[in-house]
């Protein structure tokens, strides 16, 4: 059928080729101690 993808590539991929990365989370959220900042703040 002609409108399933060819999955040539994907059968061929190496993955020893893959560099090896560790994950960092950019976004943490707020700790306790920052919402009760920012609260006391917006009241003044």
């Amino acid at each position: 059928m002609a409108d399933k993808p060819d999955m040539g590539g994907i059968a061929s991929f190496n993955k020893a080729k893959l560099k090896k990365m560790e994950t960092q989370e950019k976004n943490t959220p707020p700790t306790k101690e920052t919402t009760g900042q920012k609260k006391r703040s917006e009241i003044s």
